[in-house]
């Protein structure tokens, strides 16, 4: 397991939003109304200097929508399924923007098992969640990371 601190300031995120409430399987629910209905966020994609998209996110909070870890042994909270967006982007009718504050993460490369080894490792090295974990896609390699927050910036 490779661990990489990183520095994200705050971004925003423009996509579908659901509630563990919304019983089993949500999330992946969320992603094929996301993926379907990409069109309609396309134009508002943030995108790097080569014109790639920046970035997939499966964004999370608490139900208060503070961002806090998700609540009871991390079963309760909230999931945007969406795509990383410039700060001033507005919501299309139908999809919802969350402003993610700005966190000194650990980063993971999504593997088996990953959200109790980090949250291991994060336990024996004196250091806490500071919100909930987001899961990334980098559309340039395909990979998928977790980002556990560790410090508010």
């Amino acid at each position: 397991m490779e661990l990489n601190k990183c520095v994200k300031e705050s971004f925003a995120v423009i996509g579908k939003e659901g509630s563990t409430n919304d019983g089993e399987g949500f999330i992946q629910r969320l992603w094929e109304d996301a993926n379907s209905h990409f069109n309609e966020v396309q134009r508002l994609a943030k995108k790097d200097g080569e014109g790639n998209i920046i970035g997939i996110w499966g964004a999370m909070s608490d139900l208060s929508r503070s961002f806090a870890p998700w609540e009871d042994g991390f079963t309760k909270g909230l999931y945007l399924a969406g795509v990383e967006c410039d700060l001033t982007a507005e919501a299309p009718d139908g999809w919802t923007k969350w402003v993610i504050p700005a966190y000194e993460y650990i980063c993971a490369e999504n593997e088996e098992d990953i959200f109790p080894k980090v949250m291991e490792y994060l336990s024996e090295n004196g250091m806490e969640l500071a919100g909930a974990v987001h899961d990334f896609t980098d559309l340039k390699t395909g990979k998928g990371y977790m980002y556990f927050p560790v410090k508010l910036i």
